[in-house]
């Protein structure tokens, strides 16, 4: 699905304009995004949880050259599913 399909979504279901629609669906994600540059976990309950995780450096291969390089720690987002996403995802599976 598309930003543009879950944006038409999300006006047929809740009676707005797409516009509207969009504007809820950036201010939602923006929302999100700064919560998580700040440090900060996001849980939608019934749904899931967003939050930083760090990834430690470690040793890589430069393709092109084949040298050992050091690849830096990293900040990552990650997104830990719910019980109930993941109980929905799966029964959908089966039928």
């Amino acid at each position: 699905m598309t930003k543009a399909e879950l944006v038409a979504k999300m006006a047929a279901a809740s009676g707005v304009s797409k516009v509207a629609a969009e504007k809820a669906l950036d201010s939602c994600l923006a929302g999100i995004r700064g919560s998580l540059r700040r440090g900060e976990a996001v849980t939608l309950v019934g749904f899931g949880t967003f939050m930083v995780g760090r990834r430690k450096s470690r040793k890589g291969r430069n393709p092109r050259t084949g040298q050992l390089i050091t690849i830096a720690a990293t900040k990552v987002p990650r997104f830990r599913p719910s019980r109930v996403l993941k109980t929905s995802v799966s029964l959908s599976a089966r039928g």
